[in-house]
């Protein structure tokens, strides 16, 4: 904890140095027990973000290579996803996939909280696509709560090809936790689709993003 501590605040006191972002609703999150963190996905910047922002710790799942990665930058980088509980996956696999979903379980079951984008992937075109059903899964089988995040303006910080990040000025808005009936797994596809659908519409509320009623897709299968 000491360490997440000093980790997140460097890196806190850095973005607010260089983008002097605007926070609202940090008072959302909960002080103690299990919590699942929504939000919308708009740059490889994201979870850095929200991590960074967040009051507690958020496990997101990251690239592998954010690991492994040599020289100073890599050192950096490891020490802030590992400081704050960043679960390493390899490219290609798919962050919904079921064992995934298990390894999130795992973690609220253990009282933490954890970050899940519920359209899968980052949007390229700004628009807020159909939310994926493992968000919802996981509200209903634990009853967590679900803080839905709007990022406004993340895009900017680190544009889709390019590697250095540029400070820009951007919005985090956090919303009011979202209360679901905890059913366990046994629960219908219908419930979980209208969970997600609510959540989905919350997130729509704090970014204000025009919406789709489509799955977004990755790059590899455009």
């Amino acid at each position: 904890m000491e360490m997440f501590e000093t980790v997140r605040w460097t890196t806190r006191s850095l973005i607010a140095g260089t983008c002097r972002p605007t926070v609202v609703g940090i008072d959302n999150v909960p002080t103690d027990g299990p919590f699942i963190v929504a939000p919308n996905h708009l740059s490889f910047f994201d979870s850095v973000i929200v991590q960074a922002l967040m009051p507690r710790p958020v496990a997101f799942f990251a690239k592998a290579e954010y690991f492994t990665t040599g020289g100073i930058k890599g050192k950096v980088m490891k020490a802030f996803f590992e400081s704050v509980g960043s679960i390493p996956v390899e490219r290609g696999e798919q962050a919904a996939s079921v064992q995934a979903l298990k390894t999130l379980l795992d973690i609220l079951e253990s009282g933490r909280g954890i970050g899940i984008y519920p359209e899968g992937t980052r949007s390229r075109d700004g628009i807020l696509y159909r939310g994926r059903t493992g968000v919802g899964w996981l509200a209903l089988t634990t009853g967590a709560p679900v803080i839905p995040v709007g990022l406004i303006g993340t895009e900017n910080l680190q544009r889709a090809g390019e590697k250095g990040v540029k400070p820009q000025h951007f919005t985090m808005k956090v919303g009011e936790p979202l209360y679901f009936d905890k059913t366990g797994p046994d629960h219908s596809l219908p419930a979980r689709r209208e969970v997600t659908d609510r959540i989905m519409d919350a997130i729509a509320g704090l970014s204000g993003q025009e919406r789709s009623t489509s799955y977004n897709q990755s790059k590899a299968a455009e």
